[in-house]
């Protein structure tokens, strides 16, 4: 699980352009929260590697999966509207509370 968000982490700073896209256009400074998602994701990830810490990062976890719920819920209607990758973007919205039951299981 660790890897998994340190290696999400770093892709919204190796590939920006697909988490702006992502982010719905009522939230303001979109580059800042691609950013700080980023940074997040990296730094919970590390902290899961650190038993002490572990149950914070998951806390941690899965109030980001809860937060970027709606970015999920914005692009998969954008999807819907234009018809494409509707049926993984249908599989992605669950898939959060898969993420979250396992992020759980650190706590």
């Amino acid at each position: 699980m660790s890897g998994l968000y340190v290696l999400a982490g770093i892709n919204h700073f190796a590939q920006p352009k697909f988490y702006l896209k992502i982010i719905p256009p009522f939230l303001p400074f979109p580059k800042m929260i691609n950013w700080g998602t980023g940074l997040l994701e990296v730094g919970l990830g590390i902290m899961l590697l650190f038993p002490g810490y572990q149950s914070l990062a998951a806390w941690g976890i899965i109030a980001l999966l809860i937060a970027v719920f709606p970015a999920n819920i914005y692009h998969f209607m954008k999807g819907y509207r234009k018809k494409k990758m509707v049926a993984v973007l249908a599989i992605r919205l669950p898939f959060q509370f898969v993420l979250i039951w396992w992020a759980y299981g650190f706590v």
